[in-house]
């Protein structure tokens, strides 16, 4: 496992996905001034440039994305969903619903979207690489089995563990989610399904604003099996590396999945304009070495990290670039010129009312199976 590369995805019809016409994450109108979606191509495409520009590009396996069959999208999402989708983005149509906007060929986009993390599977599954980055747009993690939502057209984590499961022979997959807003459509595809394990690390009521409650733990056969921790805005170092360390690594530990997968949001950055938490490039790459760790003892390394948001243009690129350092066991001569600033903010350290409901989420642990 130690001479194979890390898998990286990327396409350049990622950054060709069109928000435009939107404010902020509202359309403009008379009342709102034209502006610029915040789900925009830049934070990407510079993560992109950043992994050019360091030399780390060179050294990972590139993967090239093929698009997500319609057989594909329909393992997680309905029929209709999918098809709507389609005939609105060919009729013009410039949202699919609940904040999802669309521009001109956004469907096959976000079929290529999800297809990139297909692709990446199999090369895991062949043995070609030991895990893999997926550097998608659009992304996904809102997005339920029949709707879009908060710039989400279709859900391509768990497209991805449909596949997995179904194509691909893994039994059990898991799922951590450290985007700074719930993932509440990972949670609603696979609420009542023993077989995936969801945890979301969010900050509370931020998106969705009435999701991700602690006491949400999944229904039916998949009671359990879906874990919340809803950090309290102003959370940096200390509170997401005690949530992993506590709730989420513990949890995975107990379920031993068979692949990992990291829905990989930054907007938990100290910069981000659609959240108030505080990591730092360092701190997202400790998160991800307590990951790779727990992949390591559990499934021999099998992981999978996609992009979800991250909306601050300037700081992004480094978290990213930290990530996948940690990943391939690479570390480049680029150091992050925005660290001592994050690292600086007051109340990096764990605080009293950050522990009080990490310690209420750890009770939920105990209820998933093995």
């Amino acid at each position: 496992m130690s001479e194979q590369k890390t898998g990286f995805v990327w396409h350049e019809l990622y950054m060709w996905h069109n928000t435009d016409g939107h404010t902020l994450f509202l359309p403009s109108g008379i009342a709102l001034e034209p502006y610029r979606h915040v789900e925009n191509p830049d934070a990407k495409r510079r993560v992109k440039n950043l992994l050019d520009a360091s030399g780390l590009s060179a050294q990972l396996k590139s993967i090239v994305p093929r698009k997500a069959s319609f057989e594909d999208l329909t393992r997680a999402h309905t029929s209709k969903h999918v098809t709507d989708v389609k005939v609105k983005n060919e009729q013009g149509a410039r949202d699919a619903g609940n904040l999802a906007p669309l521009g001109q060929g956004s469907y096959e986009i976000a079929c290529l979207s999800a297809g990139g993390l297909l692709t990446a599977l199999d090369a895991i599954k062949s043995g070609d690489i030991k895990n893999a980055y997926a550097l998608v747009r659009p992304p996904g993690h809102h997005a339920e089995a029949d709707l879009s939502m908060g710039f989400c057209i279709f859900n391509n984590g768990a497209v991805a563990a449909r596949y997995a499961q179904s194509v691909l022979g893994y039994k059990k997959i898991a799922i951590i989610d450290w985007d700074v807003h719930h993932g509440n459509g990972t949670q609603a595809i696979f609420w009542d399904d023993p077989s995936v394990l969801t945890v979301s690390l969010h900050q509370d009521r931020c998106f969705p604003p009435d999701s991700g409650y602690i006491q949400d733990n999944g229904g039916g056969a998949g009671a359990g099996f879906n874990l919340n921790v809803p950090l309290p805005p102003g959370s940096g170092r200390g509170a997401y590396l005690s949530a992993l360390e506590r709730v989420a690594l513990p949890a995975i530990e107990r379920f031993k999945p068979d692949l990992i997968f990291v829905a990989c949001g930054y907007d938990a950055g100290a910069f981000d304009p659609m959240a108030r938490q505080m990591l730092s490039s360092d701190t997202f790459g400790e998160m991800t070495a307590l990951v790779k760790g727990t992949a390591s003892r559990l499934c021999e390394g099998r992981m999978l990290l996609y992009h979800e948001g991250g909306y601050h243009a300037e700081t992004v690129p480094y978290f990213a670039l930290r990530v996948i350092e940690e990943l391939a066991d690479i570390r480049t001569n680029i150091e992050d010129p925005f660290l001592m600033a994050a690292e600086a903010l007051g109340g990096q350290d764990l605080q009293p009312h950050q522990t009080a409901m990490i310690d209420q989420a750890t009770i939920n642990i105990d209820a998933i199976g093995t």
